[in-house]
């Protein structure tokens, strides 16, 4: 099969997401390549953090500047994604003195709204934070849905022409003189390649751009940064809950619509596509964010992720934690390449910047002189600015079955919500499977992490012809395999009975294993 198109993008993350709506807004011809699904890097492995600019007023002004003017934008552009919950900065017993004054002096320096608050009233208005708090500092933080971002931007793009091609890894790319000239594709589901030939091509690959830029002879320092996270079965703050020191360990803990999600760790790997949390990790991290929410030492954590950032590399075997977190835009000139551009680095918070940047090289090359609206035109779902509020799914739900049919208590996503997912990634020719649909919807990450949605979505699409024979008991037995790996690492307490639980369920009563 082949593909003509001007420009085609790899990477179906945010960024690729961006730039592909980008693209098709300025009126250019675009395709969009993505060897997995949806969010498969960084973009589906993060906090869900909305910054405001605070975690690195002090030690990056420049990211934090970025993530200042995107905040506000994304606020405006994409509202339906974010709850606007905003974030407090807190100060501990221990915690350096200087810090609180160099974070407020930043912060006017590069205009984020910072407001110092006397302790007792951030208790009063954060009621599980340490009460030992010695200051606070309010900041416009919020929480943003990067799946349905991801969704919004591939939804605009494609209205406007774009195309999509999930689980499409680029395989090979054939230079002549400065051009790439050839690109082949394979369709994994069906094995099928795609021919591609693209007048211009921009790397938006997240973690793989130095494997995207090997395939056309470019070297490209990336530095990869490991981070994991864990996720509560519950919501414990009604903002996010910073601390008031230097980026470190533990420090962030963030309200992920009807859970929390705390971390981060910074570990240097190699590995991208296994990436695993050891338990130190994990104790790591809740000794940390506990001293935040003291709660949280005895809180039911449901699971663990990882995910990789692509951190620009100034100096090697510098502390990833000291790397900038602005984003880089390469041109390729210097490699010989007049149609290849990379962009990589920077926060989710950025991803509408960098996706802008990255497709005004693009299209200058092309000579299309087109600005770029993105920040003025809202996302789908985000008009008459609509936010992300958890309530809205219970309207969703006051309808009589089998429309108002509850799949996942959890979340509460009903049968008519996931149907029309369904459909959707039938017209887009996508395999429909669990996975897919929780990437599209949150059915499955919550507090049973899919083990009672799970075999109620794939009755469904028993009853929907959708599957047939055993397709479904395989896709069920793959899901709860994929989220099985991220319960492990926490396996105590009370996760640990919900466990058993649902092993007594599949195994045996559903005889999934066949042991019976």
């Amino acid at each position: 099969m082949k593909i003509q198109t001007q420009v085609l993008v790899i990477g179906g993350g945010l960024t690729g997401a961006g730039a592909l709506r980008d693209l098709a807004m300025r009126g250019i011809d675009a395709v969009l390549v993505e060897r997995r699904d949806l969010n498969a890097g960084a973009s589906g492995a993060n906090h869900g953090l909305l910054h405001s600019g605070g975690r690195y007023a002090v030690n990056d002004p420049e990211s934090a500047a970025e993530c200042v003017r995107e905040n506000a934008i994304l606020k405006r552009i994409a509202s339906g994604c974010i709850e606007d919950c905003g974030g407090l900065f807190i100060g501990l017993p221990g915690d350096p003195d200087s810090f609180a004054a160099d974070f407020l002096a930043s912060a006017e320096r590069i205009g984020l709204a910072a407001t110092v608050m006397d302790p007792k009233d951030a208790l009063e208005s954060e009621p599980l934070i340490n009460p030992h708090l010695t200051a606070a500092i309010r900041v416009p933080d919020a929480s943003i849905n990067p799946f349905m971002a991801t969704v919004a931007n591939l939804e605009a793009a494609q209205q406007l022409g774009g195309q999509v091609f999930f689980e499409t890894q680029v395989i090979s790319m054939e230079r002549e003189g400065g051009r790439i000239v050839r690109i082949e594709a394979i369709q994994q589901r069906t094995g099928k390649v795609l021919e591609i030939e693209a007048d211009q091509v921009l790397s938006a690959a997240g973690p793989w751009v130095d494997q995207i830029g090997a395939l056309a002879g470019v070297d490209i320092p990336v530095a990869y940064s490991k981070g994991s996270l864990l996720i509560t079965n519950s919501r414990l703050t009604d903002g996010v809950i910073n601390r008031l020191r230097p980026p470190s360990d533990g420090d962030i803990v963030v309200p992920g619509e009807t859970v929390t999600i705390t971390g981060t760790t910074s570990i240097r790997v190699t590995n991208l596509d296994h990436l695993t949390t050891s338990s130190a990790e994990v104790d790591l991290l809740v000794e940390s964010a506990s001293a935040l929410i003291p709660r949280l030492i005895d809180t039911r954590f449901i699971r663990v992720y990882a995910g990789v950032r692509p951190l620009v590399l100034q100096k090697d075997g510098a502390d990833d934690r000291k790397l900038k977190r602005t984003f880089s835009v390469f041109d390729h000139e210097d490699d010989g390449l007049g149609n290849l551009a990379t962009v990589t680095g920077g926060k989710l918070t950025t991803y509408r910047l960098m996706a802008e940047k990255a497709v005004d090289l693009v299209s200058e090359r092309l000579g299309v002189s087109v600005q770029c609206t993105s920040a003025e035109v809202p996302l789908p779902g985000s008009e008459q600015d609509h936010s992300l509020d958890v309530a809205d799914r219970l309207q969703g739900l006051r309808t009589p079955p089998p429309g108002g049919e509850v799949l996942c208590e959890c979340e509460m996503i009903g049968r008519r919500q996931v149907e029309t997912v369904v459909d959707q990634l039938t017209l887009e020719q996508h395999p429909v499977t669990p996975n897919a649909i929780r990437l599209r919807s949150r059915l499955g990450m919550g507090s049973c992490q899919g083990g009672f949605c799970g075999f109620r979505t794939i009755g469904m699409l028993y009853e929907n012809g959708v599957v047939s024979g055993r397709r479904g008991n395989e896709m069920l037995i793959e899901f709860l395999e994929k989220r099985w790996h991220g319960i492990k690492p926490v396996l105590w307490g009370d996760q640990l009975v919900q466990e058993q639980l649902l092993e007594a369920i599949y195994c045996g009563t559903l005889n999934i294993d066949g042991a019976l």
